[in-house]
């Protein structure tokens, strides 16, 4: 919030905006004093956490000089603020030295900051629901969409996160060459999540924090096992850091959660799936039963088969989850908006965008399943294409990710689905906005809706 904001704010209100200019000094002072404490500071505290202006302003020199490593005591704060064009070098001498008298005890620099942050997000808090009242007021906004932009503020808010401001590239190089150093220490610590599925991940680096990923097939061709797939091998993975397993959000509008489920463990467990939807289980059948379900109670995996979900209702939930890591939609063509579209087209058009901003305001990669139109039956060729896409060409655009499924047999009449020695299937990176295209060959078992990595693969 700017100055002129809080100062229309204080006047409507009638009253002060919260603020402790004094720990606002006190903070700068200790700074000032014992230079070092900035790199603690800097965690926790930003320059627009500073009610004043001219804090502020001061507050952001101390930062550019720390980045330029260079020394930060009153003569080069001064310099930089008079090159900033803050102060005249007069005007400026006399409130620095001040800060140093006004600074009680400079160890305590990390109660200062604190009430510095307690005070900024209070204010963020009223400035929210300002908005969020303005927004009430006018009657312009779907109420779904102001109570999603009252969700999103005030999780920004517990997050520690202002997407109300720009970033200064310094900050974002800073984490860039921080990922890169990880990457070259550890060359199995993708930027993104791993699929689970290395020869995939040759070509994914793994699934970004913000990617909206999306499978497309015909029916039958696999795209909800694919994406299971996926989904049961991220939660089952370890974190390197050390810190809590991931949690899988599944959004499942086709199947219920006990077809999801038991499709689960026919893959898990490696048991034809209609001898385990018929109940035939032998005695050793039973113990594989029992190992799988062990190993899936000990993930973090979120089922929502709700048929009617709109993207909104999807994000409200999803707000409330702990340390989502990946959220799976099948499919997107059941999907509805939250307005009335003049054609199923455009409707499909603000979903996929909707999924990507979804992507982009939670940090957690989307996976979506789509289905293809009847395209491919009328090549010879009968690899799917981005073309073939179903009721809109924006699902493409919107996407960071496109992978397209295909197996041959899936065109032969005399296809077994009790093959349990497994097809070949591919999967068609068609769209990789962080890296190359190509074909990759996976194995397929059909009797347990299970794809696996195989050592060969083939580039465009």
């Amino acid at each position: 919030m700017n100055n002129d904001q809080m100062t229309k704010t204080e006047e409507e209100s009638g009253r002060k905006m919260p603020a402790s200019l004094t720990s606002e000094r006190a903070l700068l002072g200790s700074i000032l004093i014992d230079p070092a404490s900035l790199a603690d500071v800097l965690t926790s505290i930003g320059p627009d956490d500073f009610y004043l202006t001219e804090h502020r302003e001061i507050f952001i020199a101390m930062r550019e000089l720390f980045d330029a490593s260079r020394e930060i005591d009153e003569v080069t704060l001064i310099d930089m603020l008079v090159r900033r064009g803050v102060y005249d070098k007069a005007g400026g001498e006399s409130y620095i030295r001040a800060l140093v008298g006004a600074t009680p005890v400079a160890t305590n620099v990390a109660d200062y900051a604190r009430i510095v942050k307690e005070q900024s997000t209070r204010r963020r808090i009223i400035a929210a629901c300002t908005d969020i009242a303005e927004l009430s007021y006018a009657e312009q906004e779907d109420v779904g969409a102001v109570l999603d932009h009252a969700q999103g503020e005030f999780n920004d808010i517990a997050a520690g996160r202002d997407s109300r401001h720009f970033q200064k590239i310094q900050d974002v190089l800073t984490e860039v060459l921080t990922d890169l150093h990880t990457l070259s220490q550890d060359k199995n610590a993708f930027a993104g999540t791993p699929t689970g599925f290395s020869t995939l991940d040759k070509y994914l680096a793994g699934m970004g924090e913000t990617d909206l990923i999306l499978i497309g097939a015909r029916p039958g061709m696999g795209k909800t096992s694919f994406a299971m797939n996926i989904a049961t091998q991220v939660a089952q993975a370890t974190p390197q850091d050390g810190s809590e397993p991931k949690t899988v959000c599944i959004f499942s509008l086709e199947m219920s959660a006990k077809e999801l489920v038991t499709r689960m463990i026919s893959c898990e467990a490696l048991i034809d799936s209609y001898v385990l939807r018929s109940g035939q289980l032998s005695g050793g059948d039973w113990e594989k039963v029992t190992n799988a379900c062990a190993a899936l109670a000990d993930t973090h995996i979120l089922i929502d088969d709700t048929s009617a979900a709109t993207v909104t209702s999807m994000k409200a939930k999803l707000r409330r989850v702990k340390n989502p890591g990946l959220v799976v939609v099948d499919y997107l063509q059941l999907m509805h908006s939250e307005h009335r579209a003049d054609n199923r087209a455009t409707e499909v058009s603000e979903i996929s965008r909707n999924l990507k901003l979804l992507a982009k305001d939670l940090r957690v990669p989307v996976i979506c399943c789509s289905q293809l139109n009847r395209g491919p039956e009328g090549r010879t060729d009968k690899r799917p294409q981005l073309s073939d896409l179903r009721e809109s060409g924006s699902i493409e655009q919107d996407a960071d990710i496109v992978m397209l499924l295909y197996r041959d047999e899936y065109y032969k009449s005399d296809a077994d689905p009790s093959n349990t020695k497994g097809n070949i299937a591919e999967v068609l990176i068609q769209k990789n906005r962080h890296g190359s295209l190509g074909r990759i060959e996976m194995g397929w078992l059909p009797a347990y809706t299970k794809f696996r990595s195989l050592d060969n693969e083939h580039k465009e």
